[in-house]
């Protein structure tokens, strides 16, 4: 059997999260890594992996079947989807909801003789589906989405962006009376602040103003001035103990009802790693590109648009009879 020829880009949280789900993949061989970094500094987990600067990457285009997008949404890969979409059949988990319909089209119109799969992390992703899903089966009902317990990746950036922090670290905390109400079928109408608190850890440069920062950090516009926030400011020392690791999850839920009849639908996550499972639904939608490429279905696609068979290393048939 022919293994599906991998290439990672970028090694940080969610790059060593993918050569690990690339590596457990029976039908997968991870080609190369490629990195902003010194390549000397990059000690992939196989040692033959050849790592490579990221502008080497073009030299390979035909030795390597899909490559796997690690970076961020907010400065990397915004460029690099339609970069490497020219030449590559690629993945990625691009987040940035309110504005994927536009890099949708930008990588739609690179991937001329190429499949790329978008936005194809958890959420965006699987919650997507099960939004899509849920709707579709409960049409008589409201839909809702909670994330976490867990770490939130983009405002934690965001408050390490604050003058005056040296480290800092989110938590997006569901309300539990608010996933009750959604459970108990109610259908409530709620805010974002009646849906999740945010919770700040924060190491403070020496001799900072901390309330000059906790200020700016809860009247933030889009990240926290719509939220209840809570900031806490530790040591270093804690922070490295208490902090380092990345949990995360969440729930899509549906509140609706059939004649006479309520109707809930839930679907849930709980992590301990959010990068790590960020690239493992990533290698799974890998193997889903090749296959949609090697048919010429080539362009920009989304969690929509692709085969639940194809994210699959079984066959179809075996699907059919051991899942179906």
């Amino acid at each position: 059997m022919k293994k599906i020829r991998i290439g990672i880009v970028g090694y940080g949280n969610v790059g060593r999260g993918a050569e690990k789900a690339v590596l457990a993949a029976p039908d997968m061989a991870l080609r190369a890594i490629f990195t902003r970094r010194d390549v000397q500094s990059i000690k992939p987990a196989d040692k033959s992996v050849p790592v490579l600067p990221i502008e080497d990457a073009e030299k390979m285009a035909g030795e390597i079947d899909c490559m796997i997008l690690c970076g961020g949404s907010a400065s990397d890969l915004a460029e690099q989807g339609p970069m490497f979409a020219k030449h590559f059949n690629i993945v990625d988990s691009y987040d940035t909801h309110a504005k994927i319909p536009g890099y949708l089209a930008s990588v739609d119109k690179a991937a001329v003789n190429t499949t790329a799969v978008i936005s194809c992390g958890w959420d965006p992703g699987l919650f997507s589906i099960m939004r899509t899903l849920f709707e579709s089966s409960l049409p008589d009902g409201a839909g809702y989405s909670f994330w976490g317990p867990g770490v939130s990746q983009g405002h934690s950036n965001a408050v390490r962006g604050v003058p005056g922090v040296l480290n800092a670290v989110q938590y997006s905390i569901p309300i539990d009376n608010a996933v009750e109400a959604v459970r108990n079928g109610s259908r409530p109408e709620l805010t974002a602040r009646q849906k999740h608190l945010r919770q700040c850890y924060v190491v403070a440069e020496p001799g900072a103003d901390k309330q000059a920062i906790e200020q700016a950090i809860k009247t933030m516009p889009d990240f926290f001035a719509d939220y209840d926030t809570t900031v806490e400011f530790i040591s270093e020392t804690e922070f490295a103990s208490n902090h380092r690791a990345m949990p995360h999850g969440g729930m899509v839920l549906r509140s609706g009802a059939t004649g006479e009849n309520t109707q809930v639908m839930e679907f849930s996550l709980k992590l301990e790693s959010n990068p790590e499972f960020t690239a493992s639904v990533m290698t799974a939608y890998a193997r889903a590109a090749f296959r949609l490429a090697e048919e010429k279905q080539f362009g920009a696609k989304t969690v929509f648009d692709v085969p639940l068979t194809y994210l699959s290393e079984k066959s179809r048939d075996d699907l059919i009879k051991e899942l179906l």
